[in-house]
């Protein structure tokens, strides 16, 4: 469960990465990318809590940390070059995927670990709230949204199962 989620927000700090490499370059997108450094700083003190948590209970990262930096910083990148709505399609699929997952975690471990299951309420509510502002930026607008949206998503489940197991 700790690897999976440490990827998952190894993965979002690249994606958020790679998205304010394309928007910073512009002062037309400067806004995005300021929007886009703060939900990345979000994400990096999950991940900052997620390196401490598997130091703590002894649990080795995926060994697909390096795939996913590379895949998560070309999704960003790919995203942005799209268009400012598109970056929010993805901010809005990997969210909603994650939110989700969070969600039953806490739910599966609340009796046994109710500490830990606090920590991922609290980081769930975090990505809601991302995924409102990239609704709120038109995610829902942007052309091809229903495709760009499933291969997303799908690319994130893709990705929990492999770290599960890797």
């Amino acid at each position: 469960m700790l690897r999976v989620d440490h990827a998952g927000e190894y993965g979002a700090v690249a994606i958020y990465r790679g998205q304010q490499a394309v928007f910073s370059r512009s002062p037309k997108t400067a806004a995005m990318a300021a929007q886009l450094a703060e939900m990345e700083a979000e994400e990096q003190k999950h991940l900052d809590a997620f390196d401490r948590l598997l130091v703590e209970r002894e649990v080795r990262p995926t060994a697909m940390t390096p795939i996913w930096n590379v895949a998560g910083y070309g999704l960003g990148v790919a995203t942005a070059l799209m268009g400012e709505k598109a970056a929010h399609v993805c901010t809005e699929a990997v969210e909603t995927v994650i939110e989700q997952h969070y969600a039953s975690q806490a739910e599966e471990i609340a009796q046994d670990e109710p500490e830990l299951a606090e920590t991922f309420r609290e980081f769930r509510e975090d990505e809601l709230h991302h995924r409102d502002i990239a609704v709120d930026g038109g995610a829902h607008e942007a052309p091809g949204y229903p495709v760009l949206s499933r291969l997303i998503r799908a690319g994130c489940h893709t990705a929990i199962r492999i770290t599960e197991r890797i």
